[in-house]
């Protein structure tokens, strides 16, 4: 798990004051990062285009200039020349070698390395900026950005366009803007560079963190005497579409769960053999999941006073964030998790008069928007889905950015409340299972070998059974 920021400023400020550290030792290191991720994709005289703004994050690509001079074939563009203390200096210590910065951009290079504007854009990109991001993503060659995509803005927004990196080398530590949505298909793989000292020392408190799957603690079974009795006895609310909750039942049976049933008044076609059924809650039910393919007309009596009653451990999906009685759950139950999609999200805030927002304004601020929903519910865990999850809960957000394109799929949905709800199930605390079991339905995606249109939701409850720690 490592630390995300949402901005670097206090970060730096704190080695100036505490560490007795320079700006231009940290900008020598932050080139030296660039430097090292140029030298393992280029080998010796390729050409570099290097891109700079008129800051700091400018001055970061000159002093890469600089250190590749020499080595590589160097071009060095400013388009809005150096304005910054720092972008003046490093440039007067470039023209000390020889090297003069080119008025346009050639036609081709090996490597481009973006180092335009880093994480402080505070306004959009105006037409010059647009131009040259535009050109700069349709040229050939690996692509680098320094410290962040230019045209990403604090949030992870593209503004209004963005450079799209094979590669993001940001400086010092992670920041908040690489983890949006948009930011996703910008950043490509994303290293950090240390400026000056480690970052276990540069780094300090946060409330946002980045999953990894070194972080994934999967249900292994170490008694060999044990029972189905130990695993838990999930229940599975099925309502309109039935196929949801059959899917939701088998994931949570392949992740460990001892007995799963499945809770409907009506008989269920194509049900597997391995899935009980029943029109009520058994005694010992040890966790329910609800809402996946529930349909709007299902009366909540029984069930919604037995949760309540006995304060089960339950997983709220779908169809369950349009309903009003969703209120009470979230309000009287300690143990709950809710997975809304973000057009789901969007009518649960509603729903729960939180606000009247778009989907759209949801995915400019995802991190906001899932605080405030945490604020409004503090017991209650949400992962607000996506291709960066969010997982929020007292305040503090868990980020995961493994899945991939093979979740956009009908069904993954359902697999991944089967994964928390197994978890439930077993004793998991919903904070933990929300984070194993996001982490899961990732790395099932990210294991399956197939071309990435083709998984379906059988083939990632397959995947479950190749999981390890």
């Amino acid at each position: 798990m490592q630390k995300i920021f949402n901005d670097c400023y206090e970060l730096d400020k704190r080695c100036y004051e505490k560490f007795d550290l320079t700006e231009d030792i940290l900008m020598e290191h932050a080139a030296d990062g660039l430097k090292s991720a140029v030298t393992k994709v280029a080998e010796p005289n390729s050409t570099v285009l290097i891109v700079a703004g008129p800051g700091n994050n400018g001055a970061d690509g000159i002093t890469l200039a600089r250190l590749l001079h020499g080595e590589y074939d160097v071009y060095l563009y400013l388009p809005y020349g150096a304005k910054s203390a720092m972008a003046k200096l490093q440039l007067n210590r470039v023209r000390h070698l020889g090297l003069e910065s080119v008025s346009s951009l050639p036609r081709r290079a090996d490597v481009i390395v973006d180092a335009l504007f880093g994480d402080g854009l505070s306004k959009a990109l105006d037409m010059k900026g647009i131009d040259i991001v535009d050109s700069l993503n349709m040229m050939d060659g690996y692509k680098i950005a320094c410290d962040i995509p230019s045209g990403i803005d604090p949030n992870g927004n593209p503004n209004p366009i963005a450079f799209k990196a094979d590669l993001t080398v940001t400086m010092g530590a992670l920041k908040k803007g690489l983890y949006s949505d948009y930011a996703k298909s910008c950043t490509g793989d994303i290293e950090v560079v240390d400026l000056g000292v480690s970052r276990s020392v540069y780094e300090h408190h946060t409330d946002i963190f980045l999953l990894e799957k070194s972080d994934f603690t999967p249900p292994m079974r170490k008694n060999p005497s044990s029972h189905k009795g130990e695993f838990g006895h999930l229940c599975v609310v099925a309502g309109k579409k039935s196929g949801a909750a059959i899917l939701c039942g088998s994931a949570a049976l392949r992740f460990g769960t001892g007995l799963v049933t499945l809770i409907s008044d009506k008989s269920i076609a194509n049900r597997p053999y391995s899935l009980m059924e029943s029109k009520e809650l058994p005694q010992n039910c040890t966790a329910v999941a609800m809402g996946m393919g529930l349909g709007a007309e299902f009366d909540p009596i029984i069930l919604e006073s037995t949760i309540i009653e006995s304060d089960t451990p339950t997983l709220l999906d779908a169809d369950v964030c349009y309903v009003p009685w969703v209120e009470k759950l979230l309000k009287e139950c300690s143990k709950t998790v809710i997975t809304p999609h973000p057009k789901e999200f969007s009518a649960l805030l509603k729903t729960l008069n939180i606000d009247d927002v778009s989907v759209a304004e949801i995915q400019k601020d995802r991190f906001g928007w899932a605080r405030r929903f945490s604020e409004h519910y503090p017991k209650t865990i949400l992962l607000l889905k996506g291709a960066n999850t969010i997982i929020a809960h007292e305040g503090v957000i868990y980020v995961n950015p493994l899945g991939t394109q093979i979740l956009s799929q009908a069904g993954s949905g359902d697999v991944l409340s089967g994964l928390i709800a197994s978890l439930l199930a077993q004793g998991y605390t919903p904070l933990n299972a929300a984070i194993n079991g996001s982490l899961a339905l990732a790395m099932c995606a990210q294991n399956y070998k197939g071309a990435n249109f083709s998984a379906t939701a059988e083939d990632l409850i397959e995947e479950i059974r190749w999981l390890t720690k």
